[in-house]
C-alpha cells in the first residue's frame, strides 16, 4: 500500500558530506511526520531526526549540528543532509512515516528498505 525509494548512500571519507532522500508513494491520505533511523551492525536501531508536520525537526545529540532534515511535501519526500560524517555514523539509515492511509485510518508507521552509509577512509 505504501512503498517508500531510498537513496544518497554510500562511501564517504571522514569528514565528507552525503545526503539522503526518501520518496513515499502509494495509498497516502496524510502524513504526520518523516524520520529518519539507523542501525549499526550488532546495535539496536536508533532515531536521527525527525521532521514533524506543523511542528518542526528535532535532532539526536549526536549528529545536532552536522545534520539537516528537510521535507518536500508536494513530493512526498525526506532528505538528510549528512556533513562532517565520522565513521561511527556508519550504519543503515531507515526513513519512516507516520501517515494515514485512508481518512477513517488510524495513523501508523511505515518503513523504508534501508540505504548503507560508510564513513571510512
Amino acid at each position: 500500500q505504501v512503498q517508500f525509494v531510498e537513496s544518497g548512500g554510500g562511501l564517504v571519507q571522514p569528514g565528507g558530506s552525503l545526503r539522503l532522500s526518501c520518496a513515499a508513494s502509494g495509498s497516502i491520505f496524510s502524513i504526520y511526520a518523516m524520520n529518519w533511523y539507523r542501525q549499526a551492525p550488532g546495535k539496536q536501531r536508533e532515531l536521527v531526526a525527525t521532521a514533524i508536520s506543523g511542528t518542526g525537526t528535532n535532532y539526536a545529540d549526536f549528529v545536532k549540528g552536522r545534520f539537516t532534515i528537510s521535507r518536500d511535501n508536494a513530493k512526498n519526500t525526506v532528505y538528510l543532509q549528512m556533513n562532517s560524517l565520522k565513521p561511527e555514523d556508519t550504519a543503515v539509515y531507515y526513513c519512516n512515516a507516520f501517515l494515514r492511509i485512508k481518512s477513517n485510518a488510524a495513523p501508523s508507521n511505515y518503513w523504508g528498505q534501508g540505504t548503507q552509509v560508510t564513513v571510512s577512509s
